[in-house]
């Protein structure tokens, strides 16, 4: 799915945009820093231990146009040589990750990549701008009616969201390591640098946030954030301060300092739903940003990060509560107040801070910033929400439905939890599990680069874990993934593991005739899936057409595919210009954005049943202008980063009934992925796979 993009991509003159995604769901690569080497002008990174080339098997589907794979002579650029662990290790034979059903794999048809896990690097290289502080942990409290995937760590990786609006930001992942433990205080530590062994100073923020960052602030208005990658974060300032922020002057602080405030971890949660309420800002790109103004590390930004992400999650359940023991509508409560609120109450209903410490610092806070009258209203109804449990709440306020019951208890607006039903069909009893799922931090997923590092070295050099389904994805519990080598080095980037699998099935679709090497993403910004076909491409001497109408995410996808065989075109895909003729085409639509609603903690809650009609006319006009464009026995494969029926099967019969197309069973297209339902389409499902609901479709044109 492609998201609607701020300032550019298929405006379509609805309302606001109602999710605070404005990204897609597979990320962009990083920047490529990669070199040549002098002799064979090859991209290579030497990394010292054993001087090796490490190189990924090539991912292709069955039919002319692979590459010879046998009979390379020694020492030529696809030899395979033995992988060298850091010091201490073992050496790790180059694996080969295999993509095809048939078994087979593939060479690297030349392109060769070693990789030092330890010393300098031998190229320049530039900063990614991501920062990070903090270890991950475990969630402060478990979502309750089950224990959370223990692979749920972080709010990172990507997915992405509705394009058809101006003003929202490009990206919208939530991210960052969450503390489990915290001291029950009022006072959180102080913003100073924290600095690890040796005296090192650690990474400023504790979200897992990476990439280019550039923002456009102005009063009342949103962030423009337009990033490189799918993992970005905002430079963006906050909307208001509080009473000790605004006395900063008065106390001879430099404005280049960082602020200095009593609680640092909760006053970065405050402003981040601050700027979310006043400014329609996206929580995933303001909150590292107030996390490096007020210089907060370690476990205070880890509980920055749950503190304000989790509150924008849970905005239903938090104002229904507040409003029973406010006595009064949230609309009538003064904003500053309504923020203080949100946060002390989810503090008492979804972690686990002691209710004293959780009531005493939001009455701190609500005194700074608005005076002692207020603070004791704060006061007086954070001590009646703590009269009752928590599920004593869900039990009192719920709606009596059984679907409206659980999309309260799990914090997603009724609508959305039925159109997640209705997907689900005959298996509409896995509700519970898909809304806890979607309730939760996912893990990081990485994309090991084809050509440059396989899966296995990658989660070799980062610490992670290999992926179950895509031969290239990469786990990581948290961290910073911006300050991985391999992701600065252009090797590796953040990318959700469904995402991979999209492009992986247009790979692997069996046309009629030969492939000639045309392949064209027709919805390519910001260029994640675009990469990664680009890399494949490559392998076999292949090209990529991208189409993208907004000039930033253009150069996004420029970035993003940087040295591979792709060229961007700056076109409306609708009225692309482009020459007919193309053997493999993407459409990855432009949607809801409900299927990673998970990496974007407000989104649930700006999105509308209203958005979904434009929505989908815009799908059904990128199906017919793609068609246009498909050769006789050519292949289309339509994906989503949405569940919802009306964007996903129903877009996908219309052309099916308007053009006599051919549906191929996307199952056979992502081997070894259990759980794929009945055919011919597939719906990847978060509490099932891991990933974005993404949904998956192939079509090909008769000859």
């Amino acid at each position: 799915m492609k998201g609607t993009e701020p300032g550019g991509s298929y405006r379509n003159g609805t309302g606001r945009n109602a999710e605070g995604s404005g990204r897609r769901g597979d990320s962009p690569a990083e920047e490529r820093r990669t070199g040549r080497d002098s002799a064979t002008g090859d991209r290579r990174k030497d990394f010292g231990h054993s001087g090796r080339t490490s190189r990924s098997g090539g991912e292709r589907g069955d039919g002319p146009g692979r590459r010879e794979q046998q009979g390379r002579p020694a020492g030529s650029a696809a030899e395979k040589r033995p992988w060298r662990d850091r010091p201490g290790g073992s050496a790790k034979g180059d694996r080969r990750r295999d993509a095809e059903p048939g078994g087979k794999s593939s060479g690297s048809g030349g392109k060769r990549s070693g990789y030092r896990g330890e010393g300098p690097a031998r190229r320049e290289k530039q900063e990614r701008g991501a920062d990070s502080g903090g270890r991950p942990a475990d969630r402060l409290a478990p979502a309750r009616g089950g224990r959370p995937d223990p692979r749920q760590r972080s709010d990172f990786g990507e997915g992405r969201a509705d394009r058809t609006r101006p003003g929202r930001a490009n990206s919208g992942r939530e991210g960052g390591p969450h503390s489990s433990e915290r001291r029950d205080t009022g006072a959180g530590r102080r913003g100073g640098a924290e600095r690890g062994p040796g005296g090192r100073r650690r990474g400023s923020s504790g979200a897992v946030e990476g990439g280019d960052r550039r923002s456009t602030n102005g009063p009342g208005r949103r962030e423009d954030e337009h990033r490189r990658s799918d993992n970005g974060s905002a430079t963006s300032g906050a909307g208001k301060r509080s009473g000790t922020d605004r006395t900063r002057a008065g106390r001879g602080e430099s404005a280049g300092r960082p602020k200095r405030v009593k609680d640092p971890a909760r006053t970065v949660a405050l402003e981040t739903l601050r700027a979310v309420r006043e400014r329609d800002a996206y929580a995933n790109l303001v909150l590292p940003a107030f996390l490096r103004e007020y210089s907060v590390q370690g476990r205070d930004a880890a509980l920055a990060t749950e503190l304000g992400y989790g509150a924008c999650r849970s905005l239903g359940i938090l104002d229904a509560v507040i409003a029973e023991c406010a006595g009064r509508e949230v609309a009538d409560i003064d904003g500053p107040l309504l923020d203080v609120l949100r946060l002390g109450t989810y503090q008492l209903l979804r972690t686990r801070v002691e209710a004293h410490a959780a009531v005493h610092t939001a009455v701190e806070l609500a005194r700074a910033d608005s005076g002692a009258s207020r603070a004791g209203f704060v006061n007086a109804v954070l001590r009646r929400v703590t009269e009752r449990s928590p599920d004593d709440w869900v039990a009192r306020l719920a709606p009596p439905d059984p679907v409206g019951r659980l999309a309260f208890e799990y914090a997603h607006p009724e609508w959305i939890a039925q159109a997640f039903a209705d997907a689900l069909g005959p298996d509409a009893g896995e509700l519970r599990d898909l809304l806890a799922a979607d309730d939760a931090r996912p893990v990081v997923h990485l994309v090991a680069r084809p050509g440059d590092i396989t899966a296995e070295e990658l989660a070799l050099v980062t610490g992670g874990e290999e992926g179950r389904w895509s031969p290239y994805a990469v786990y990581l519990e948290g961290g910073d993934p911006g300050s991985l080598e391999p992701v600065r080095e252009g090797m590796a980037a953040v990318q959700d593991e469904g995402s991979q699998l999209v492009a992986l099935a247009l790979t692997r679709a069996s046309l009629h005739g030969p492939d000639t090497g045309r392949w064209l993403d027709l919805c390519a910004g910001p260029g994640g899936k675009t990469a990664l076909l680009g890399a494949l491409a490559g392998i076999d001497g292949y090209r990529v057409d991208a189409v993208e109408p907004a000039a930033h995410r253009a150069e996004m996808v420029r970035s993003a595919t940087r040295d591979m065989p792709v060229e961007v075109h700056i076109a409306d895909g609708r009225d692309s210009g482009l020459p007919t003729g193309y053997d493999r085409i993407l459409v990855d639509a432009p949607c809801t954005g409900l299927g990673a609603l998970r990496r974007r903690p407000e989104a649930r809650w700006r999105r509308t049943p209203g958005d979904v009609a434009e929505l989908v006319a815009l799908q059904r006009e990128l199906m017919a202008a793609a068609w246009e464009l498909l050769r006789p026995g050519g292949v289309l494969v339509y994906s989503t980063c949405s569940p919802h029926l009306p964007e996903t099967v129903a877009v996908v019969a219309d052309t099916v009934r308007r053009t006599g197309a051919e549906q191929l069973d996307a199952r056979e297209l992502l081997p070894g992925v259990t759980g794929l339902g009945a055919g011919p389409a597939v719906q990847l499902w978060p509490h099932r796979h891991g990933t974005d609901a993404m949904f998956v479709a192939a079509l090909r044109k008769p000859q």
